[in-house]
């Protein structure tokens, strides 16, 4: 359906608007800026906007509207189109992509007063508020948790670089791609630090409150907001992540003290990152870090802390009784850990030591003592504790956040592409960049490289996807016709090109030419994923919608279609055989089919975040996958057991390329650095 949005329209959703350009009940434009028409209302319980759910062509869109009681609000009016102006200079993955026209004025028929709107991406994902509630309000473990403040982190120091906050975080401005990457959303509240308005900190006039009940540091609610008032809402929106629990919930906060504990309720972090909180979450801003910078910091030095416990204990073990039949400590512990924990300061509750002493139980009984104690982190179903691998390189010269990374065929290169629009191609002995290709106009999403190592394809957030002679960097040929960002690429063995996109379609192309040769329909949601069957024989294709279709790829006909999967894909391949198809994503398990059959034959479990990546070395017997916590897996596919888990000492694992010998690995997804890792023999 199309949707009037004049606010005076009788009948906005007059059933004749179908296929109209103007309203069938007032007359309005239903094609606002000649290219956006609007479907449906999501929102109008915000007093500020409504917010529409509007299509350019086939590509979803948000639409906010300012609602018209604010049109002559001056400063309603100023923040609504500052939005639009912080938006569009943020070109980052972690906030909605707003062009530098997404504000603009809409009059409706017979009206002397414009709508004031603005047009933006739309994220294929639930708030964080929405998110926990889809898990049962069960909090997220210490790995996601750095992941995702690490995110913000990033964000945040973007928005501050430029001279404006947020002013109004919260788990419900926090929406989760699909690709399990944050985007902080709704800077209707952001405010640019000027020397005007520092003069006009210490009173109230001129500054405008924003307030959201928990969320909101105390300078202000005084209306004496600073850039450290967003590391206050940050902190208690990952208090929120790790308790479940609101800040204003009565078992975090006595209000007759004033006084919040939580700590309890989080026993599953490690004292220094419950520190970070604590000094995010300071009731004096002095007290907060002084800058992203800080914050950032400090993140680092989490990461690249080898230790695995999860609360610190208190110095005097708690006993049972004789009449209980124990009269010995439960647990003795190492002396290197056990002076780390007398050194806590730290002061646990009376339900803390209640969790301390049943956890304590379990984990003798469960455990084998320390050692299973030591070894939490893992998957229940990975033998041995999981190895830390230290960094054995970087590559630095990208200047936005890498997006993907391929190796050569014969190893010696690797090929990164990023936000900063540019493909880098580096020498890996030396670790210097011989290449920078440039030629997109947006965000470079993802590449594939042909068998041979000559032809290089790239596919971005403009639309397009660009053909290189990667030996001279020339652009051969630049390919059109989808009508959305290029979220996946793969060459078959017969020089097929083969393509997915956020507007749901897959495309097959002669790489030689660059001849579009068909368009493959069918999927519920954006494309993810793409795998070709090493014989050419069949592509499969998969996204933000659980079901995986697989076509012929001569004729474009389907064949079948895969399902079984609960959440979002992220990672397809296909055995060196062509017998399975192996896929992963948000419902953290890992599947196998039978492709020439469609049935299912195995599911691993035992990851802990959104799975990413996934590759099968050339044997048939070896699977790599990675997660959204930074984690690392190997499996055997003959015995569907793990073999080996690594984490990285410095960096997440969330997203791999490996070299072809299978003993090197590249990541940077979301950073702006490349890390090489050196993959032990197997």
């Amino acid at each position: 359906m199309s949707l009037c949005i004049n606010p005076h329209c009788c009948e906005p959703n007059h059933p004749g608007n179908d296929g109209s350009r103007f309203c069938q009940s007032c007359g309005s434009d239903l094609v606002l800026k000649e290219r956006y028409r609007v479907m449906r209302l999501l929102s109008d319980k915000s007093g500020f906007g409504r917010v529409y759910e509007a299509y350019e062509r086939n590509i979803p869109k948000i639409l906010k509207v300012l609602k018209e009681i604010h049109e002559h609000n001056s400063k309603a009016v100023q923040l609504f189109e500052r939005e639009a102006l912080v938006l569009s200079q943020l070109k980052n993955p972690g906030v909605p992509a707003v062009e530098p026209d997404g504000y603009f004025q809409f009059l409706p028929r017979g009206s002397t007063e414009p709508l004031h709107c603005i047009i933006m991406e739309k994220i294929d994902g639930p708030n964080l508020r929405e998110w926990m509630r889809q898990q049962g309000n069960h909090a997220i473990n210490e790995s996601q948790a750095l992941q995702w403040l690490r995110q913000l982190a990033e964000v945040l120091h973007l928005v501050h670089q430029r001279n404006y906050f947020h002013r109004d975080i919260k788990p419900e401005n926090i929406m989760l791609r699909s690709n399990g990457r944050l985007v902080l959303v709704d800077f209707g509240a952001a405010r640019e630090m000027t020397s005007t308005y520092l003069a006009h900190l210490g009173s109230s006039d001129g500054v405008t409150r924003i307030s959201s009940a928990g969320y909101t540091p105390p300078e202000q609610e005084k209306g004496q907001a600073v850039p450290q008032s967003d590391f206050y809402a940050l902190g208690w929106t990952f208090v929120y992540l790790l308790t479940g629990k609101q800040p204003t919930d009565a078992d975090i906060y006595n209000p007759l003290s004033d006084e919040f504990h939580w700590h309890q309720f989080a026993p599953q972090i490690s004292l220094p990152l419950a520190d970070l909180i604590d000094r995010l979450i300071a009731p004096r801003a002095s007290n907060r870090p002084k800058n992203t910078e800080e914050i950032l910091q400090a993140l680092t030095e989490l990461s690249q802390q080898s230790s695995t416990a999860a609360y610190p204990l208190p110095t005097a073990l708690p006993t049972l009784s004789s009449a209980q039949g124990l009269a010995q400590p439960l647990l003795t512990l190492p002396q290197s850990v056990e002076t780390q924990l007398t050194s806590s300061n730290r002061q646990i509750g009376v339900a803390g030591s209640r969790w301390l002493i049943g956890g304590l139980a379990a984990l003798v009984l469960g455990m084998g003592g320390y050692l299973g104690w030591q070894a939490l982190g893992r998957s229940p179903s990975t033998t041995g504790t999981a190895q830390s691998l230290p960094i054995a390189q970087t590559l630095k010269g990208h200047t936005g956040f890498i997006n993907y990374a391929l190796f050569s065929p014969d190893g010696k290169n690797l090929i990164t592409c990023g936000a900063d629009n540019q493909i880098f191609v580096w020498d890996l002995a030396s670790g210097a960049a011989v290449r920078v290709l440039k030629g997109h106009t947006g965000f470079v999403n993802v590449l594939a490289l042909s068998g041979n190592g000559q032809t290089l394809v790239s596919g971005g957030a403009d639309n397009k996807i660009l053909i290189w002679d990667l030996p001279t960097g020339s652009l051969l040929q630049t390919l059109t016709g989808h009508t959305n960002a290029i979220n996946a690429l793969a060459i078959a063995s017969d020089g097929t090109l083969v393509s997915g996109s956020a507007d749901r379609t897959v495309r097959i192309w002669e790489l030689a030419t660059g001849k579009p040769l068909r368009t493959l329909t069918g999927l519920d949601g954006f494309v993810n994923a793409i795998a070709v069957s090493p014989d050419a024989r069949l592509v499969v294709a998969a996204g933000t919608a659980p079901r995986i279709k697989a076509w012929e790829l001569a004729t474009g006909q389907p064949v079948h279609t895969f399902t079984g999967y609960t959440g979002t894909i992220n990672a397809l391949t296909v055995s060196p055989d062509g017998s399975t198809l192996i896929a992963g994503g948000t419902d953290k398990t890992i599947r196998i089919w039978d492709l020439a059959t469609g049935d299912l034959l195995h599911s691993l479990t035992g990851h802990m975040g959104f799975i990413n990546t996934l590759l099968v070395r050339g044997d048939g017997e070896t699977l790599l996958s990675s997660d959204a916590g930074g984690t690392l897996k190997l499996w055997n596919l003959t015995t569907d057991r793990p073999l080996h888990t690594y984490t990285g000492k410095g960096a997440p694992l969330d997203h791999v390329a490996v070299s072809p010998d299978w003993k090197a690995i590249a990541t940077g997804r979301g950073f702006d650095t490349v890390r090489l890792w050196n993959l032990p023999e197997q």
